[in-house]
Formats: C-alpha cells, sequence, structure tokens
C-alpha cells in the first residue's frame, strides 16, 4: 500500500508538479501553501507523510511542524526545500523533521525518501547529513532536571509506564491512541538518552514515578 501525502508548500506550480511526479508511488491526500491552511490540513488528512517546504508564509515548516505535534505528536515530516543551508537543516531537524532532501531530487529518489520516512528512517540528501551530524555531535544543553525536559503528556505516559500499564492500557485511560503513546514513549527516551523500555522503567521509579 503507498504511503499517503500532504505536500505543503507555496508555490502552486511546484505543487502540481510533485503531485504528478509522486502520482503512481504515493496517495496525495492534501496540499497547503502555507503554515495557517497547513495545519488544518494535516490534521484533517492524517498523512502517513508530509513533505514540507521550509520557507513560507506565517512561520515556515518549523511552526507547521510545532503546531501539528501539539495534537498530532507521531506525525512525519519530510522536508522538501530549494535552500540547502546548515541553519535550515538543523533548525527543521531540531523541530521534529525525520528528513530534510532539496529539490533537486528526482521523482524515484524522491518516492524512496517517502517510503523510508514513512518506514521509520531518516533521510537526508547526501550533502545535509554533515551538518545533522556536525550539530548533533556534541552533547546537547541539558536542563536543570531531566524531569524538566518532558512535556506535562509525556510525564503522565511515563508515570503510567513506570506502574507497569501496556500501551494499550495507557491509551484507554489517557483516551489517546497506542500510536500516541508509542510516539510518546520514543520521544522521552530520545530526550533522555536511553534506549529500551526497560531502562524507562527503571528510570522513572528511581525519580518515584511509579507511586
Amino acid at each position: 500500500m503507498n504511503p499517503s501525502v500532504v505536500i505543503v508548500d507555496d508555490h502552486e506550480l511546484f505543487r502540481a508538479g510533485v503531485r504528478s511526479e509522486l502520482a503512481s508511488h504515493v496517495e496525495v491526500v492534501g496540499d497547503a501553501a502555507g503554515v495557517e491552511s497547513a495545519v488544518p490540513a494535516i490534521l484533517a488528512a492524517e498523512p502517513d507523510v508530509v513533505l514540507l517546504d521550509v520557507h513560507m508564509p506565517g512561520g515556515g515548516g518549523v511552526e507547521v511542524i510545532r503546531q501539528v505535534a501539539k495534537v498530532r505528536p507521531e506525525q512525519r515530516f519530510l522536508a522538501l526545500s530549494v535552500s540547502d543551508a546548515a541553519e535550515d537543516v538543523i533548525a527543521v531537524i531540531r523541530a521534529g523533521a525525520r528528513g530534510y532532501v532539496t529539490k533537486n531530487i528526482g521523482p524515484g529518489e524522491l518516492a524512496d525518501a517517502v517510503r523510508r520516512v514513512h518506514d521509520g528512517d531518516a533521510v537526508f540528501s547526501p550533502r545535509l547529513a554533515g551538518f545533522v551530524l556536525d550539530a548533533f555531535a556534541g552533547p546537547a544543553p541539558q536542563p536543570e532536571s531531566d524531569l524538566d525536559a518532558l512535556t506535562p503528556r509525556e510525564r503522565e505516559v511515563i508515570e503510567h509506564i513506570a506502574r507497569g500499564y501496556m500501551y494499550k492500557e495507557i491509551a484507554l485511560r489517557l483516551k489517546i491512541s497506542p500510536k500516541t503513546v508509542e510516539a510518546h514513549v520514543s520521544s522521552v527516551l530520545r530526550k533522555l538518552q536511553l534506549s529500551s523500555r526497560h531502562e524507562l522503567t527503571r528510570w522513572a521509579a528511581d525519580r518515584g514515578l511509579d507511586r
């Protein structure tokens, strides 16, 4: 089954071109020209992947990711931009995009990038991968407390994990989907630099979150 995609770019002709080139590879379920129209379009369509331009009216790709993540943290984004500037690449990846490719990419390569992001891989044009490696090579600045790095919802999820609940049980208790629970757990593992649910459970118990 082909992944579903929403295309977000402020150039109508470009959106039409991408839609045409990817027609046999993905299911395009929506498009938008800026932040204001992109956020509701993504939340309504719930695509597997959002193809996202970086520079647009209303705050650009970073703002789209930020707003969508509040409601749909599991959403996957692939930046598709004419810019290959290091600051653009780093900003959109820090915001939560799973990849970044430039607009000179071929249709087959773009379709492959969408599929890989859908499958959970991180995808970058070759020259851009170095920017990301350099940006994340050093230790990230740590908050005053590990708990300060977590959102209120992430902390709720981790408290339930610490008490032994399974993803489906947590989803029922918090009235969210199991996939959203999994997305929150993945985010926490990344923030805390832990590698497994077992490590996370022990970390939470050590801090009394299982009470």
